[in-house]
């Protein structure tokens, strides 16, 4: 695999990651009540609770897209800069 393709490899893997996040963070946000609904059947937690669970989550998800994504994505684009 060429430092190229890798790079947009991981361009690629954010991207849709972010992807995920925004739609994460839509859903929680305009339909809040429906997910609580459907959580609450199973786990009965507070609402404060359940809000602090998703916040956190998504703070995860946001911390493991940059190490995992962007980080070397930068990494590889200082490399093939430097390559030639």
């Amino acid at each position: 695999m060429t430092l190229q393709l890798s790079s947009d490899f991981l361009l690629w893997c954010a991207v849709l990651n972010y992807a995920v996040l925004l739609a994460w963070f839509s859903a929680f946000t305009f339909a809040r009540g429906w997910m609580r609904r459907l959580h609450g059947r199973w786990f009965h937690i507070s609402d404060e609770r359940f809000d602090g669970i998703h916040y956190a989550c998504m703070a995860v998800y946001k911390i493991g897209i940059l190490l995992f994504c962007l980080v070397p994505y930068v990494a590889l684009r200082i490399l093939s800069s430097h390559a030639g």
